[in-house]
Parts: structure tokens; sequence; C-alpha cells
């Protein structure tokens, strides 16, 4: 992998996108280069997450395990190539990992620390701010989406399971 390969890859991605050329530069140069074989486990759902993976070349399966103690073959949720980040919070708070991410072919990626992707922040504090912004806008959409879904829900004026056994 090439600094030259991986600035072009990182600016793809969203929540990276106030970062310049120098400081996408500095983050690929500091950020870990990782090779995944066919089938190998990145992450477990699970697991603490303490770092982000931009994929580079491959494709990345989400996977989840069944619920309520339920034993059998995961469940895939999605896959994913190149220009995707896996694992977006993972950067700004220490959270538990949702899903397991397998590699379903040959796959490389470059990983990102949350100490490293802090450090940026502190030394840029204008990305932080237009960061802040940004996820801001994001949850604005989301909670507005959120809203036409109960009202749609509501507007079908179901009576909760706990009333109909009343």
């Amino acid at each position: 992998m090439s600094l030259a390969r991986d600035i072009p890859l990182l600016r793809q991605v969203p929540l990276l996108g106030e970062f310049s050329d120098e400081q996408l530069r500095l983050l690929a140069f500091s950020a870990e280069n990782v090779v995944a074989t066919p089938d190998e486990v990145i992450f477990r759902e699970g697991e603490r997450s303490d770092a982000s993976y931009v994929v580079v070349s491959g494709k990345v399966a989400l996977r989840t395990q069944a619920k309520g103690g339920k034993e059998g073959p995961a469940r895939e949720l999605a896959s994913f190539g190149p220009g995707t980040l896996l694992g977006e919070m993972a950067l700004l708070i220490e959270t538990q990992r949702p899903n397991t991410a397998v590699a379903l072919e040959r796959t490389e990626m470059i990983r990102i620390r949350r100490a490293l992707f802090k450090r940026m922040l502190q030394e840029y504090p204008d990305i932080a701010q237009a960061m802040h912004a940004s996820l801001s806008r994001r949850l604005q959409m989301t909670t507005g989406e959120l809203l036409k879904v109960a009202d749609a829900l509501d507007a079908l004026n179901l009576v909760p399971l706990t009333e109909k056994r009343k």
C-alpha cells in the first residue's frame, strides 16, 4: 500500500471529508496497513472497539449472531468494498462492536486507531468543529426520519401488545 493510493481513498470517506490533503497524508502515514485473508475475522461482535478500518481493496461482510441465546450460523447483514469505513463510532468513543466483520476475499485495509484520530482532532481543532457540525446535521436528519416512521406507525392506530392482552 502506498500513500499515493491511500490519500485519494481516504478523501472519499465522508467522516474524513474535512481533512486537507496534508492531514490525510499524516493520517495515512500514521495508520496501520492490514491485510486479511478470505474468511478471516477482522473484529468480533461484542469486542471492545479501539479502531476503525477503511477498506482499500477486497470485500468485507458484517454479520450478527442470532439473538436470545439461539445458536446457529451468523446472519450476514451487508458487505462492503473499497472506500468504506467500518466501525466509524470507534474513532470517537469507546464502544463494543455491534457486528462481526469477516473478509470475503483478500482484503487490504487501513486501520485507524482512536488514539491517532483523537490526536489529529486535538492538533487540528478546525477539523473537530467541522466534524461536529457534520455529525449534528446527520443526527438531525436521522431524527427527522425516525419521527416520520413514528408518525406512520401512529397513523396505523396500532394498539401495543400489552393493551391487547388486558
